[in-house]
């Protein structure tokens, strides 16, 4: 007998480490992106039946006496259901995307602008640190010197894009606070059946949760920035680059809205697929590889029309485990952005410049005729 009796309490023991841990599991899941509200089944004692109090029968007789009397009782809690198919809610967001389109081309003209005017003086300011460079003691092992020339040792495309990469890097250092962990679902995820919706379509570009997601998305970024920004220079890819991540996550609502298929989506892949596409359109003759296989090559126009391809079928054929739309909605806005865009808007700029000149140079100081 005892040694049954300390059986049943082994296996009873077991059993309530299970459950146990399985609760604590589901406590912990419930802090990821997936919410997991069902739990495994342990071996439980069949609950007694509980006779209500006084005061709660009294309540559930009160109740049948009123609908009795075609009254309705008090009404419940509200039950929670699933986000439903409204494209209403998407106005919000289609009015974010045009003005930051427009907010990030037109801030790009005149970031262009100041830089040009400023060229001038960078160059006297450039001969003078020259002068005094030569004229100062040297030191060794100083450690800015050897920063500023790892700096000038990079191309303009690569010191334009590390600014994006350290702010990728900052965002993922956030995802590891557990403090911050409501903040970064709400504000750096997009979801159409989110409350937050506007702001979440620009910081998500930043906002990567896997390591390996953001090295990829970031070495594909450092590899292509020389050619794109040797093709449009820093100030009108900074604003491409913003503009496609906008464009692309509204591509991904009206997607997920469609389709009833609504969760968080979160990474640069639909900005960098913009840069892509527009590279390989401008150049669709040149060699691309693939960095574990170097030895097979393809035309960057082969490679546009297999990564429109793919991601098309993915969205067709319902994969989730990519954001195909958004990679499409980026694909497609680089290919039309350098066949049209280009034309539309960056050419189209010179009312706005001449307009932030004119504001210019009203200002004190400034000269009578106009002249920068």
């Amino acid at each position: 007998m005892r040694r049954e009796a300390a059986g049943m309490m082994a296996v009873r023991g077991s059993v309530v480490r299970w459950v146990t841990g399985d609760i604590i599991n589901t406590h912990y899941l419930t802090n990821r992106f997936t919410l997991q509200t069902q739990q495994k089944c342990g071996f439980r004692k069949v609950a007694k039946k509980v006779e209500p109090k006084k005061g709660v029968a009294e309540e559930i007789e009160a109740n049948e006496i009123l609908q009795k009397k075609d009254v309705a009782p008090s009404p419940d809690r509200p039950t929670p259901h699933p986000p439903t198919r409204s494209f209403g809610r998407l106005v919000k967001p289609f009015v974010f995307t045009i003005g930051f389109t427009g907010c990030s081309f037109g801030g790009a003209a005149i970031w262009q602008y100041e830089s040009l005017k400023s060229r001038v003086q960078s160059y006297f300011d450039d001969v003078k640190a020259d002068w005094l460079e030569k004229i100062r003691p040297q030191k060794q092992g100083d450690l800015r010197k050897q920063v500023n020339q790892w700096w000038n040792s990079l191309s303009e495309g690569q010191r334009t894009v590390t600014g994006i990469i350290a702010a990728n890097a900052l965002v993922f250092c956030c995802w590891r606070v557990p403090s911050l962990q409501r903040t970064m679902l709400k504000y750096f995820t997009s979801n159409p059946a989110s409350k937050a919706l506007c702001w979440p379509m620009l910081l998500s570009t930043f906002s990567h949760y896997s390591l390996f997601h953001m090295a990829a998305n970031m070495y594909v970024l450092w590899s292509f920035s020389s050619s794109i920004i040797n093709m449009m220079g820093k100030e009108q890819f900074v604003a491409l680059y913003l503009s496609a991540g906008v464009i692309s996550t509204f591509v991904s609502y009206v997607s997920k809205t469609a389709m009833g298929r609504f969760g968080p989506s979160l990474g640069a892949s639909g900005a960098i697929m913009t840069v892509l596409a527009a590279v390989c359109t401008k150049m669709p003759e040149a060699k691309l590889a693939i960095i574990f296989l170097p030895m097979y090559t393809f035309t960057a126009g082969n490679a546009l029309k297999a990564i429109v391809a793919l991601d098309a079928a993915g969205l067709i054929l319902g994969w989730r485990f990519f954001d195909h739309a958004a990679h499409l909605g980026g694909a497609l806005f680089g290919i039309w952005y350098i066949l049209y865009g280009h034309e539309l808007i960056w050419k189209n700029r010179e009312p706005l410049v001449k307009l932030w000149h004119d504001f210019r140079t009203r200002g004190p100081g400034a000269g009578g005729n106009g002249s920068i």
